[in-house]
């Protein structure tokens, strides 16, 4: 997508103008269209104000309607996001008359279309060498394994292969779908670990899970080599925390093997994800944004697009 687009799931009027009021809606504006939001409410972060008052009008044509700054109407902004608010039916005849239009409205057609047809999915599919993944009708649970002393949660308790596979077996009685093994902490602050370390921790157990068990299995890890060895250990998933930055070969190792990669936004690393500013203009938009581009580079890597997870990282950096 060429442009910061995501739906709005509002549950109720006060949410509602919360949205209409950090857009700066006049508030006889909001009065009169939180009301419409009950139906599909779509923002689009950072258009123009000429842009964006080709939008308006051109919901309002539908029947439908779009929220904008109130400096739209003289240009004293230099952008404003837009909530558009219709039927599906109205915003689909909307995406049909903007792709005739200039001004880069073409492409917010195209992002919208996309936008409601990823909505209108019901059957994902997760596809590893292995298997198929159905990621449909309930949430799936993924358990995981830390093979580290530092680790926020069981950091220090798996101390070798034997007791991490029995937490795996522990895990799989529990109800796990998908065990994810990780040999360097990512909590605040953590430091790095050598590559050699990395290996001797994750490796055996990959392999042993993979010969016991029946349960897919990923690697936690943001080091090509480590990912290359676990795959051929029997690990299927890459869950790399970095997002595919952290080692310019590790796009290379997944494409070669065919698996799936889990990428996950993070400000900074590790050691310097919670120091600094941790404050978002716009959360959910800017994570969207650095998630769509991770995704393109993956796909430009080779990666096929079916085989990419995204993680909004909870925490790390937020």
């Amino acid at each position: 997508m060429k442009n910061r687009i995501r739906l709005l799931h509002v549950q109720s009027a006060s949410e509602a103008a919360d949205h209409l009021k950090a857009i700066g809606v006049e508030p006889y504006g909001i009065a009169s269209m939180a009301p419409k939001m009950r139906h599909l409410n779509v923002l689009v972060e950072g258009l123009t104000p000429k842009v964006a008052n080709i939008i308006k009008q051109e919901m309002l044509s539908q029947g439908g309607d779009a929220a904008v700054s109130r400096g739209c109407v003289d240009c004293s902004v230099r952008s404003t996001d837009v909530l558009i608010m219709g039927t599906v039916k109205q915003v689909l005849r909307f995406a049909d008359k903007l792709s005739l239009q200039p001004f880069g409205l073409k492409d917010v057609s195209s992002d919208l279309r996309e936008l409601l047809d990823h909505v209108s999915r019901r059957r994902f599919l997760l596809r590893t060498p292995r298997r198929e993944i159905r990621m449909t009708g309930r949430t799936l649970v993924m358990g995981v394994i830390n093979m580290t002393p530092d680790s926020f949660s069981d950091g220090g308790r798996m101390a070798d292969a034997e007791a991490g596979l029995r937490q795996a077996v522990r895990l799989l009685g529990a109800g796990a779908d998908i065990l994810d093994v990780g040999g360097e902490s990512t909590r605040p602050g953590a430091g790095p670990v050598s590559l050699k370390e990395e290996l001797r921790r994750v490796i055996p157990l990959i392999r042993l899970i993979a010969r016991e068990t029946d349960i897919p299995v990923s690697v936690d890890t943001v080091k090509a080599e480590v990912a290359r060895q676990a795959i051929d250990a029997g690990a299927e998933i890459v869950n790399d925390v970095t997002a595919l930055r952290g080692d310019r070969k590790m796009a290379r190792v997944i494409d070669r093997a065919g698996v799936p990669v889990i990428l996950m936004h993070m400000r900074g690393t590790p050691r310097t994800m919670q120091k600094g500013d941790l404050s978002y203009r716009s959360l959910l938009g800017e994570v969207l944004r650095f998630l769509s581009d991770r995704i393109g580079h993956a796909v430009e890597a080779g990666i096929s697009p079916d085989r990419i997870v995204v993680d909004p990282g909870i925490g790390f950096g937020k």
